[in-house]
């Protein structure tokens, strides 16, 4: 009786791709049939209508990283080391920076200060004032009420918010990150 070679390790994973493929493909036809109508045909788009939609303005990457190194620039002018984030309006990270030698809580905190200004337009030395009528703000997740985040608006609207960590004071923090803020007005 002949030996049979046992297959290679390349062939194994060539054959196991090859039985992939073809299941998968099978899978994409089921669905994409599933997606027509009992026509046949595929379900038509349907555009909005005008009056339907808002308008939002957003920071550019170029201006969110250059708020950034305003801010960062700022504390090292003093001898701080910091942690800068920028977030857009809808309080997803831009840009962050962390400075050499900043404390490695200081990331994430400048990351949920700068989502605390945008989300409430206001900056959060202002917010952690309105703790005393509403505590129950603080329990909101994401949120970071203590000094040291600012919002950013054009045309009466928030865009963006900085926020900074790191710095030994929350006065700090939000001086360079008016820092960042005001080097957009430039």
């Amino acid at each position: 009786m002949p030996s049979r070679k046992k297959p290679s390790g390349r062939t194994r994973v060539l054959v196991g791709g090859a039985v992939l493929a073809v299941a998968g493909a099978g899978v994409v036809g089921t669905v994409a049939a599933s997606a027509a109508d009992s026509t046949g045909a595929a379900p038509a788009t349907v555009a909005v209508r005008p009056g339907k939609l808002t308008e939002s303005r957003h920071l550019t990457l170029d201006a969110a990283t250059k708020a950034a190194q305003a801010a960062v620039d700022a504390a090292e002018k003093d001898g701080r080391q910091v942690s800068v984030a920028v977030v857009d309006r809808d309080g997803n990270t831009l840009v962050t920076l962390r400075g050499d030698g900043a404390g490695p809580q200081s990331y994430a905190s400048a990351e949920r200060k700068a989502f605390t200004a945008v989300s409430w337009n206001a900056s959060t030395s202002e917010l952690t004032k309105r703790l005393e009528q509403a505590p129950n703000l603080k329990d909101i997740p994401g949120t970071l009420f203590l000094a040291g985040g600012a919002p950013v608006t054009a045309q009466g609207a928030p865009v963006a918010g900085i926020g900074v960590a790191g710095a030994p004071s929350g006065d700090l923090d939000e001086r360079y990150a008016q820092a960042g803020a005001a080097a957009l007005g430039r």
